[in-house]
């Protein structure tokens, strides 16, 4: 039977219709994890949850899940499944919260949604002891019950498993207790502490939380720490006998007056003992005595005369104080026997019989003289007499302990007091091992025993941390940016525990610009740090190692800066002026502020001359000379286009370093030939010292001298010469022919013709004609010169004004100088000269100074 085809028709429009409105698919109440949370306990890899939603077109759905970009990505989904599996470890005290983003899509239609997991809390935080270690200094009377220190611990964790209480472990419960909430460490009431019998205690504190859930299972965490009790000493103690019981033999062959034994006491009070005196108070007969001072006792029988085989004596000490008042008073009995037997070697005894090893453990470096009261040692004899009497010492390191008494006669409590408390070190070592060594004295036998001390010690802070070396050097560029790490200094301290942690820190003028790591001992640049090597160039400081306790040590930084290239060449002046002469280099010289080479080094070059084949400059030393092909002024002349002498360079100064700077400067020459200079030869010095006047003025006051000296020396000669002329003659001498006035008149003549021409030779005379130009000598009477040849055609460069004729042998011209050396004349005046007016004013101002020397003094040129 065939379909209806409008009913076909509409079908397909229906299904078109619903293809196209295609919905969007959403999560299931009980699939999109509102109020989710999750244990901080829980394992890695755990599946924690599952996604549901669904599609309303019944197409399959996929689910993600994403994280802020700077958060952790904690979850990882299936994206069929939707199930969600943890993949890092929770942590609810770093992290207490977890936000995410939960999607599902259909293909074509994507939902999201922003979710919060809670992160609950798991016992997995212990608690944790703030303000470690622990110490407090208490006297020995203080009553019981008092509060000594409080101690605090911290937990992390929320609920039970956050809360502490304390408590002690059972060995210290006895004479301390702490309050299990606040955590003060008290006295138990009822007990006492006794600076005697114990200098310190060592308490350790239990602190435990709560408790709580941990992985499935109820836990309780704790921490322990401890608490060093120190007793300060009290005068509280009476005296106390060392080694008792005391036992003492006389033998029959001993002398009146031997020593039979000695009572050792001290006062119980070992912070501040006093004066200990020795006296017997009865039971002796007269047959002992013993020494006020030492406690040596003595019999002052013969042994025949003693009438009973023991005698107990009764012996008292008395302590004095400071002021001399009697104190505190004690009394030990001792036993003396008659014996004259010896079958007994002597024999160590512990508490619970005859023992040959004892052991003790205590702190290093204990005060010098304390007793190891942790050693009951009895030592004993059985014979009589002197058969019983024997020597006790210490056998091994020698110099740490000593054993009292020294000489033992039948039985005697054995007493190790401690001699160089140095030794006793811990870092050097941990434990220390003596034989205790008894043997007879008198007897023929010599029987001995040995027993072993084994002393096991404790540590303390008696270190100082110590620096590897004294001193530091490091080397870093001037240029470092601030922060930058400069050396790293080491100190050790051996001590364990805390008191072997060392912190640093630096001081000092010069450590203005560094830091330092306190824990691992990094010096480093300040970061506003800005170093300069031309400013300081070295710095030096201190580091300081110190433990907790204060306890320090000190080495010397030296840090020294590397230069850079920071600095350009410098000229003195901008422009500069000079004057060569021909065939003699002039000098330029530039500097380089820089620290080390090869930054400040200077090499020289000429960047522009016009033209540029008249100059050569020496790279390293900055002399400038004309070129080897220009050997006269004539040719210097035929290569200038103006026709003068004065050339300006534009020098430069550059560097050697890396990047290199340079600087330019200008130089303005003036350029002489030395034939100018040999004609007269105060023109050329003056030429010579132009560009440098204090040798000029050095140079005059040197010639101004020598000639001072002459003139001394010649009047001291003249003086002497003539008071030895004068003296009286014998008669027969006296008779001698005068000489003739004439030739004295010539003489006079010559030497004021000398004196008079002396003098011309340094007269300057103005020419106004001009005609005199090269330097004669001819006066104003004098004959003319003969003529002089006519000069060289001029160039083609350019026309030069001719020279003067220049009359006789060739002479020197100095372009620059204009005037004439003629002979003085008496009634002339100096006029200006008419040439340039710096070579002018100094032959003037020379001038006149040999003028006034000429005149009074013969001296010759």
């Amino acid at each position: 039977m065939g379909r209806d085809p409008r009913a076909a028709v509409a079908v397909a429009l229906l299904r078109l219709c619903l293809a196209q409105a295609n919905f969007a698919p959403h999560f299931l109440d009980s699939g999109n994890m509102a109020l989710f949370s999750l244990p901080e306990d829980t394992p890695v890899g755990s599946h924690v949850y599952t996604l549901n939603g669904t599609d309303p077109e019944g197409d399959p759905v996929s689910y993600h899940i994403s994280f802020d970009p700077s958060a952790r990505s904690v979850f990882s989904v299936d994206p069929n499944f939707g199930n969600i599996t943890l993949v890092e470890e929770l942590d609810r005290e770093r992290e207490d919260e977890i936000e995410a983003v939960i999607s599902i899509s259909d293909g074509l239609n994507l939902v999201a949604e922003k979710v919060t997991i809670l992160v609950t809390d798991a016992n997995d935080e212990a608690p944790s002891f703030i303000r470690e270690p622990y110490m407090v200094q208490v006297p020995e009377d203080i009553p019981p019950g008092s509060s000594l220190i409080k101690v605090h611990a911290v937990d992390k964790d929320t609920g039970s498993g956050g809360s502490v209480t304390y408590f002690l472990q059972s060995a210290q419960a006895t004479v301390f207790a702490v309050d299990r909430h606040s955590g003060v460490l008290r006295l138990r009431a009822g007990a006492t502490l006794d600076y005697e019998k114990a200098r310190a205690h060592v308490v350790t504190v239990v602190a435990k939380d709560g408790g709580g859930r941990l992985r499935g299972a109820d836990v309780v965490l704790s921490a322990t720490t401890t608490v060093t009790v120190n007793v300060e000493d009290v005068q509280d103690m009476a005296p106390i006998f060392v080694g008792t019981p005391y036992y003492g033999y006389v033998y029959e062959d001993t002398l009146p007056g031997s020593e039979v034994l000695t009572v050792v006491a001290m006062d119980g009070d070992r912070g501040k003992p006093n004066q200990i005196l020795y006296s017997l108070l009865n039971g002796s007969d007269g047959a002992f005595e013993i020494n006020e001072t030492s406690g040596v006792i003595s019999v002052m029988q013969s042994p025949a005369q003693l009438r009973r085989d023991v005698y107990e004596l009764h012996v008292q000490v008395t302590e004095v104080s400071s002021a001399g008042v009697p104190a505190a008073q004690a009394m030990v009995p001792v036993t003396v026997r008659i014996v004259d037997l010896n079958n007994h070697p002597p024999t160590f005894y512990g508490e619970s019989g005859p023992q040959n090893r004892f052991e003790l453990s205590m702190y290093e470096h204990p005060p010098q003289g304390e007793i190891l009261r942790g050693l009951k040692i009895t030592v004993n004899d059985s014979d009589q007499g002197a058969n019983a009497k024997f020597n006790l010492r210490l056998v091994g390191p020698g110099g740490i302990f000593r054993v009292v008494p020294l000489t033992v006669l039948n039985e005697a409590q054995v007493t190790i007091i401690v001699e160089n408390s140095a030794a006793i070190d811990f870092e050097k070592s941990k434990v220390l091992t003596f034989k205790l060594l008894a043997i007879e004295v008198s007897t023929p036998e010599k029987f001995s025993s040995t027993a072993d001390i084994v002393i096991q010690l404790l540590d303390t802070n008696d270190n100082v941390p110590k620096f590897t070396s004294h001193y530091y050097i490091a080397r870093i560029p001037e240029n470092a940016p601030g922060g930058s790490n400069v050396v790293a200094v080491t100190a050790v301290d051996p001590d364990t525990g805390p008191w072997g942690e060392v912190k640093y820190s630096i001081y000092g003028p010069g450590a203005d610009p560094f830091l330092i790591h306190p824990s691992t001992g990094l010096i480093y640049t300040q970061p506003w740090a800005s170093l300069d090597a031309e400013a300081t160039a070295r710095y030096n400081f201190y580091v300081k190692a110190e433990d907790t306790e204060g306890k320090y040590s000190l080495a010397e930084v030296f840090v020294t800066l590397l230069d850079v290239n920071d600095h350009s060449p410098q000229f003195g002046k901008s422009i500069q002026e000079k004057t060569m002469v021909l065939g003699t280099p002039v000098k330029i010289e530039a500097t380089d502020q820089d620290a080390e080479e090869p930054n400040n080094l200077v090499d020289y070059s000429i960047t522009h001359a016009e033209p540029s084949n008249v100059f050569d400059i020496d790279a390293h030393t900055g002399e400038i000379r004309l070129k080897n092909s220009i050997r006269s002024l004539d040719a210097l002349h035929n290569m200038t286009p103006g026709g003068d002498f004065t050339w300006s360079l534009e020098v430069q100064a550059k560097d050697r370093g890396s990047p290199s700077f340079s600087t330019t400067t200008l130089l303005k020459i003036d350029v002489t030939d030395t034939e100018t200079l040999s004609r007269s030869p105060v023109a050329a010095f003056l030429m010579q010292t132009k560009d440098n006047p204090l040798k000029a003025v050095a140079v005059l006051a040197g010639l101004m001298a020598i000639i001072v000296a002459l003139t001394v020396l010649i009047s001291t000669a003249t003086f002497w010469r003539n008071k030895k002329s004068s003296r009286v003659l014998p008669v027969r001498r006296v008779l001698r022919q005068r000489p003739s006035p004439a030739p004295r008149a010539v003489r006079v003549e010559w030497l004021r013709f000398r004196r008079t021409k002396a003098a011309a030779k340094f007269a300057l005379k103005e020419d106004p004609s001009n005609e005199n130009e090269n330097g004669n000598n001819n006066g104003p009477g004098s004959p003319p010169p003969p003529s002089a040849p006519a000069p060289p055609p001029a160039p083609a460069v350019a026309p030069r004004a001719p020279r003067a004729p220049r009359a006789g042998p060739a002479r020197w011209a100095v372009p620059t100088v204009s005037g004439s050396l003629s002979p003085r004349q008496p009634q002339g005046s100096l006029q200006p000269e008419a040439g340039g007016p710096t070579q002018s004013a100094l032959v003037s101002e020379l001038r006149q100074k040999f003028e006034k020397k000429g005149v009074g003094n013969e001296a010759h040129f």
